[in-house]
């Protein structure tokens, strides 16, 4: 089975080469790792002359926010037409287990979206972390269910998928449509793809044994630096699906005084500014 490995990157120097390093030091090489450069012209001569060859695209920022949908489907796209079997999607923070590449291909089949269990790992005390210990440094998220090694979880909640790793075979890919690019910034599309596929008839299975480990670096909880994203994006998602997503965010800001919902619209809002899918 040929795989790709595909990575959405704009900054984050550091994480993307320890993600190529793990790569490299994988049971199974991908056929293709390509990496979209999200208006960061540097990463191409950042990846040069390491293994595995990257293959990078250049997409510019829509509106000057990040676009993670289409590059998504960049991504998919430079892949596909390198005929692989399998599309596998890591973060730019996910450093690969050895056995990732082998444990998603071990599984995958038509009609199924493979999630793999991730552990997010404390900061390194070096500059680097060392890619043997990784396992000894964090368990999977508890909010993910974490099947041993070899084991399947079939029928999974659609609602707790995420792309910071994932898996899928082209059929596949193409039965969901790939990302929904009208979103544009942080949140909601990949909540969208998974409802996408529920649509199509795709499952959803989490599977042992093929791990990745994120790494550490600082952030807000909950995102207030993407505030206007996620109510943006929230919005369209309510638009398409008749429900709001990240609702423990949006709570979360609510609490904070950042935002206020209005049950009389269904309708969150900003400084009472309500926001709609054409904002």
């Amino acid at each position: 089975m040929r795989t790709a490995v595909i990575s959405l990157a704009a900054g984050r120097h550091g994480h993307l080469l320890m993600q190529q390093d793990g790569l490299a030091r994988s049971a199974r090489a991908p056929e293709r790792y390509v990496i979209v450069s999200m208006a960061d012209p540097a990463i191409e001569e950042l990846t040069a002359s390491r293994q595995p060859v990257a293959d990078v695209i250049r997409l510019p920022l829509t509106d000057g926010r990040l676009p993670l949908a289409a590059a998504r489907n960049a991504g998919a796209a430079r892949a596909l037409a390198a005929g692989v079997d399998l599309l596998v999607f890591l973060d730019v923070d996910c450093i690969p287990g050895p056995n990732l590449l082998d444990g998603y291909a071990s599984v995958a089949q038509d009609g199924v979206l493979l999630c793999g269990t991730v552990a997010f790992l404390p900061p390194s005390p070096h500059e680097a972390y060392a890619l043997e210990g990784l396992a000894g440094l964090a368990p999977p998220h508890p909010a993910r269910p974490s099947p041993p090694d070899g084991e399947v979880l079939r029928g999974g909640d659609p609602h707790l998928f995420w792309s910071l790793s994932f898996a899928l075979t082209p059929s596949t890919w193409n039965r969901i449509g790939g990302f929904c690019e009208t979103y544009t910034g942080y949140g909601g599309e990949d909540t969208d793809f998974a409802s996408t596929a529920v649509v199509h008839g795709v499952d959803l299975w989490w599977v042992g044994g093929a791990p990745a480990y994120h790494q550490y670096h600082p952030t807000h909880n909950p995102p207030v630096q993407h505030v206007d994203d996620i109510l943006r994006n929230g919005a369209l998602y309510k638009q398409r699906w008749g429900a709001w997503p990240m609702e423990g965010w949006l709570h979360a800001f609510g609490a904070l005084g950042l935002v206020e919902y209005r049950p009389d619209s269904d309708t969150w809002c900003r400084r009472c500014t309500a926001w709609s899918s054409s904002t």
